[in-house]
């Protein structure tokens, strides 16, 4: 038995609920398949003045997403085929067909080989023009059948299947007469078709060659199925190229999945069945695995409650209890849920109320999206869509009861529309679940201030000056997706170096940092310049300055740490810590020589080695 104290409901041994948790978590079966031909040998201009052909540009991106996709997606299954090869390799021994890997999971040596494929690709593979195949040979019909087998071999649920075609030959049997070329289209669309039957969905990357625009009207078009509003979505101009390419496959790569299903209590008797999905999420560095210091390999923990008394293992299920009137009061675990739970109902309407009234304060966390389900409810989405217009068109949020066992909330369903572009769907339609504060979670600063005598209110010319300085540094067009954590993207960058044993690990670009050229543009400097002579006076940079001087000067103690800090940078310099963490040498290191990198780097000095060590390995991003 555990006892609670005086907290019978304190749950020591019940786990965190993870919103993010994806409920039927799938996996992605991805065959990249890569036109080797003759066209792809073309040069191509990149965005960044560099010259190199298509297949290198293709494979370049390829490599950049299995980078992407190891750190984020582990338990996908990735196979690369090549079509339009002089050699071949594939199972069915169809000429032009070349699979360079066979579907499996992604590894060190997967991304390795095919990073540096280019190198030696006309040796190993080579480019054919379709000169060499027989009458009949259609690489392309081959490579999706191949493609088909490869993703075909696991009949796993919840599992996403795709080909990804890359290409720049809109016409591929051009060279054949006309009787075969109408044989080839009509084989080659079956069998698109057949693998589309199968739950296997096929992507089309275009690329335009040099002065001619990529036509899909000529065969792509019928083989992937498009109808002609779908045309200019799937077009990537000559402008956009392998930039905008590497772009879209990194968002196919974040796919948003179910994080769990929901009921919707409009009345008594009146339902809809929901999915959410957590549209922002938090991002780490992944989960750490324990491993076997002898053989390195994964260790299963496990946990077992022991008798005090007796030192045996405790097979029963454990109670808890609480003192009450001198007594201990038992409790089961299905007891204390039943205690702790609020109601059965997981979201009930409670009302309407004016899109105006809502404020963006009011959002305490990140909004879990919702979309309908029909899997538990029929006909959810018919009423779904009609509250859903009803919302937008008299400008309303529904106002709901959330409940949960851990944090019941008021929440706002706030609807959205659909937006579409040129390129496609920009956001789905839907509602946001806001999750609202109660009364107590929302502080009155003007309340308190008054009681402490009033608000001290700004001259209206400091005003007007801080107003301007604001307006010209008002960043137009900022998004959150154009800033990437740099501790996170040196995190990656490490561990891209261990994995694939790169001598050097590659730089990170911290968007983070101000814009320090841009800053001494002459309009912002002179409206800085302003806002601190009418708010601190004209001497104020001049006062500055003989206070940082007078501080500098600094006491006895101050000098000596200067002093003593300026020598361990000199010391920290002779070593190159980033390799000795790579290496890792720094436990051959001593306390002392540790000890310079932190003081160097002004970091505490406090701790046993072990401490010291980690340390520097956070500092380093490690």
């Amino acid at each position: 038995m555990a006892d609670n104290g005086d907290d019978p409901y304190a749950d020591e041994e019940e786990e965190e609920e993870d919103e993010y948790a994806v409920e039927g978590a799938t996996r992605d079966y991805v065959v990249f398949l890569i036109d080797a031909g003759k066209d792809m040998l073309l040069q191509l201009q990149t965005k960044r003045g560099e010259t190199k052909t298509y297949l290198e540009a293709v494979m370049e991106s390829i490599t950049e997403d299995l980078k992407t996709r190891i750190i984020s997606r582990d338990t996908d299954e990735v196979g690369i085929c090549f079509i339009n090869t002089r050699e071949k390799n594939n199972s069915l021994s169809s000429e032009g067909v070349y699979t360079f890997k066979e579907l499996s999971k992604l590894s060190a040596s997967f991304i390795k080989d095919t990073s540096s494929l280019c190198e030696n690709f006309d040796s190993v593979i080579g480019s054919n023009d379709g000169s060499n195949y027989g009458a009949r040979e259609n690489p392309l019909y081959s490579g999706l059948w191949v493609a088909q087998g490869m993703l075909g071999k696991s009949a796993t649920k919840n599992l996403g299947k795709r080909i990804l075609l890359f290409t720049n030959n809109d016409d591929p049997f051009e060279n054949a007469d006309p009787v075969t070329k109408a044989d080839m289209r009509r084989t080659t669309i079956q069998r698109a078709k057949d693998s589309q039957d199968l739950g296997i969905s096929i992507e089309l990357y275009p690329m335009s060659r040099p002065g001619e625009e990529f036509n899909l009207n000529i065969f792509y078009k019928d083989m992937i199925t498009m109808e002609d509003d779908e045309l200019s979505n799937f077009m990537v101009g000559a402008e956009k190229r392998f930039e905008e390419l590497k772009a879209r496959m990194r968002k196919k790569l974040f796919q948003k999945r179910v994080v769990r299903k929901i009921t919707f209590t409009i009345a008594n008797g009146t339902s809809i069945g929901l999915g959410t999905y957590a549209m922002v999420r938090p991002a780490t560095t992944g989960k750490y695995e324990w491993l076997d210091s002898t053989t390195n390999k994964p260790v299963k923990s496990e946990r077992a409650l022991i008798c005090t008394d007796t030192g045996a293992i405790v097979t029963e299920s454990t109670k808890r209890f609480t003192h009450y009137n001198s007594k201990r009061v038992l409790m089961t675990r299905e007891e204390l849920a039943e205690v702790k739970k609020i109601t059965d109902v997981q979201v009930r309407l409670l009302g309407f109320k004016s899109i105006a009234c809502l404020k963006d304060y009011h959002n305490l966390r990140p909004a879990t999206f919702l979309y309908p389900s029909e899997e538990a409810i029929k006909g959810s989405t018919c009423l779904f869509i009609a509250l859903h217009r009803s919302l937008i068109r008299q400008k309303k949020f529904a106002l709901a009861f959330h409940g949960n066992s851990t944090s019941p909330h008021l929440v706002a369903l706030v609807p959205q529309e659909e937006i579409v572009n040129e390129y496609g769907q920009v956001q789905p339609p839907g509602m946001h679940m806001i999750y609202l504060p109660y009364a107590e979670d929302i502080r009155q600063p003007e309340k308190i201030n008054l009681s402490k005598g009033g608000v001290e209110i700004a001259a209206k010319e400091h005003i007007d000056k801080a107003m301007a300085l604001i307006k010209k540094l008002h960043l137009r067009e900022f998004t959150v997706y154009d800033i990437q954590n740099p501790a996170l993207q040196r995190h990656y960058s490490n561990l891209q170096a261990l994995g694939l044993q790169e001598d050097t690990v590659e730089d990170v670009e911290d968007c983070t940092l101000p814009d320090e050229e841009g800053m001494k543009r002459p309009s912002i400097v002179a409206v800085v310049q302003a806002f601190k002579d009418t708010v601190y006076g004209a001497d104020h940079d001049q006062e500055e300055a003989a206070a940082e001087a007078e501080r500098a000067k600094g006491s006895v103690t101050a000098q000596k740490r200067k002093a003593a800090a300026e020598v361990a940078t000199k010391e920290s310099e002779k070593y190159n810590w980033r390799q000795l963490a790579l290496d890792g040498e720094l436990k051959k290191l001593t306390v002392v020589e540790l000890k310079y990198y932190l003081a160097g780097k002004k970091l505490p000095l406090s701790g046993k080695k072990e401490i010291l060590i980690e340390r520097i390995l956070n500092d380093l991003g490690m």
